[in-house]
């Protein structure tokens, strides 16, 4: 007569009714709380073993439930976190303004609907500890649809948050003196040049060249050059207010800008500080260094109604300084034509230089750091001036792109280019890739795409064999329209390449939209290798990393120490490109260099 329940389990007895009706009842709520135990078990082990941060709140917004990385994550246990509200476990704050940030949860008990953070929010731990999160709120429903409770999704976004920082200090700073660079001096004149004309004021712009820094960085070493900048960095900040703004425009070129307001008198004075200031012996590395300054002046709106223009009449009235003596300062004058002069003889000569063949192609290569082999070429552009001899590019680059002579030259570049890796590859000498700088202009021209395939059908080479390397600040002008010009040349099966990467943008998710192949780290962080800087390599080691987890070829630019190799090698950084493997070398000196690399 002892049965049991589980005697009254068989389908046949239910079927047939065999089985008392209270019993039935019983076994069956029996049979549903251990699958929803089961089910229960398998979401706690889901939960606690995803790295997201799960918190979960009740009707009135108390905490009900949090998984293992939530307690760890807000500092709270399960047991002491249960019941509390929601604000006392997960409190928020901006992150800018450091203000309390409205909780998500009240708005999706509000509107039953799922919500997110603002950006740049900031999570207080129990112990008072912050971190940036992210994270998304969702309304609870049970079967018959009805609102009860929350659930948080979040997870600690600081490591990212910090390197955002880092790279968007590091795009608009100077990587050696730590200055505002252009893209910063370029935005704190828009914001003058608005604030003056709203005003009715003026505002001074000085452009500072150091006279004699060239000997000194020649002499003595690039390290020795680069603490002489870091000092002068510090003497001109000490010379102005913290209104002003101090910039390092590359090499030893410095531009201030000076607040509004500022009459010829106090600009005066200014400059007479900085000329006295620069003056005094620089105590660097057991040298005391003697250096002076000319600075050319221009004001606003007299000189100059865009900063453009303002940066080039300073400019000019530097050069100007320098002509009378150096170590003083001119304002700018419009009869000042030094340098337009030159300018005008530069655009003029450039009208004939392709028609006359003029420009010819240097080669320098790109050297594989683990097998030591030669793995490519990047193609340098050189005016070769019947009168002025050899010019390099940063002399008439700049110039033909403003006259718009950019586009038939870059050209001619990309097609001399591509006929001369066919060449090689036809001698049996052939390089895996031939790299050529693409300008702006050229990039964004409506026909850019349809040349790159003429001359490559023209002059026979393989598409693969073919890298276009384009600057980030090129590739954020027009981010839609650049994106469908990159995927169309992936398809054609083109290389791409972002060139100097860290001196513009450094955006990582626009990095990893464009359809890129190769990053190239610019020069003036690999210098930063193995100095007295600061970051002694960490930024570069960086930038290899995020490349490689991106799967991108990393290339170093400006590699021209051992220690420097030495260094990328370790990071695993997979190509190089400097003066230690080779200078540019002309068409008859590169094939030299390809038939007899490794033979030695």
């Amino acid at each position: 007569m002892q049965r049991g329940a589980q005697g009254y389990l068989s389908k046949g007895h239910f079927e047939n009714n065999l089985v008392p009706q209270a019993l039935r009842n019983i076994i069956q709520r029996k049979m549903v709380e251990e699958a929803f135990y089961k089910d229960k078990v398998r979401a706690e082990i889901a939960l606690n073993s995803i790295g997201d941060a799960v918190l979960c709140t009740d009707m009135f917004g108390n905490i009900d439930y949090l998984n293992i990385a939530a307690e760890n994550m807000t500092g709270w246990s399960r047991e002491d976190a249960k019941g509390r509200p929601i604000r006392e476990v997960f409190k928020l704050i901006n992150g800018t303004t450091r203000k309390p940030e409205r909780n998500p949860v009240a708005l999706v008990l509000q509107h039953d609907k799922a919500m997110g953070l603002n950006a740049d929010t900031i999570l207080i731990r129990r112990d008072g500890s912050r971190a940036h999160i992210e994270d998304s709120a969702a309304p609870i429903h049970d079967w018959d649809g009805q609102l009860t409770g929350t659930v948080i999704v979040f997870h600690d976004v600081s490591v990212a948050h910090e390197m955002t920082i880092k790279m968007t200090h590091l795009a608009q700073h100077d990587f050696l003196t730590n200055l505002p660079n252009r893209v910063l001096l370029n935005d704190r004149m828009a914001q003058a040049i608005t604030l003056a004309k709203r005003n009715g004021t003026q505002f001074a712009l000085l452009f500072l060249d150091l006279d004699n820094f060239k000997y000194i960085n020649d002499s003595l070493g690039h390290e020795i050059g680069d603490k002489l900048l870091q000092s002068v960095a510090q003497r001109l900040n000490a010379c102005v207010r913290k209104s002003d703004t101090v910039s390092r425009q590359g090499g030893d070129e410095f531009v201030i800008l000076l607040s509004e307001n500022q009459y010829d008198d106090d600009v005066t004075l200014t400059a007479d500080k900085i000329i006295a200031a620069l003056a005094v012996p620089h105590s660097v590395a057991a040298h005391e260094l003697q250096v002076t300054t000319s600075i050319g002046i221009s004001i606003y709106p007299a000189d100059g109604q865009d900063a453009d223009t303002l940066i080039k009449s300073a400019d000019t009235a530097m050069y100007y300084a320098k002509e009378n003596g150096r170590n003083n300062y001119q304002f700018f004058q419009s009869n000042m034509n030094i340098r337009m002069v030159e300018r005008q003889s530069i655009e003029a000569g450039l009208q004939h230089a392709l028609e006359r063949q003029e420009f010819v192609l240097y080669y320098q290569p790109k050297i594989n750091l683990k097998t030591g082999m030669i793995t490519g070429a990047e193609a340098l552009l050189r005016w070769m001036h019947p009168e002025w001899g050899m010019i390099l590019p940063a002399r008439f680059v700049p110039i033909a792109e403003d006259c718009g002579l950019i586009v038939p030259i870059g050209r001619w570049v990309l097609r001399e280019a591509c006929a001369q890796a066919k060449r090689w590859k036809d001698a049996g000498l052939a390089l895996m890739s031939i790299a050529v700088n693409i300008s702006a202009q050229e990039f964004h021209q409506k026909n850019f795409l349809e040349g790159v395939c003429a001359i490559l059908s023209d002059t026979g080479l393989e598409t693969r064999c073919l890298q276009l390397e384009i600057t980030e600040g090129v590739l954020m002008r027009n981010v839609a329209s650049s994106t469908a010009i990159l995927q169309k040349l992936k398809e054609l099966g083109v290389q791409l390449a972002v060139d100097d990467f860290g001196t513009g943008y450094s955006s990582l998710s626009y990095l990893k939209q464009f359809p890129v192949d190769v990053l190239k780290i610019d020069q003036t962080f690999v210098h930063d290798i193995g100095t007295a800087i600061g970051d002694d390599g960490t930024i570069v080691g960086a930038v290899i990393g995020m490349g490689n987890g991106l799967r991108l070829t990393v290339v170093a630019e400006g590699v021209e120490t051992e220690g420097q190799r030495a260094f990328l090698k370790a990071q695993h950084c997979e190509e190089g490109q400097g003066y230690l493997f080779s200078r540019p070398l002309a068409v008859e000196q590169f094939t030299a260099l390809l038939e007899n690399w490794g033979s030695a």
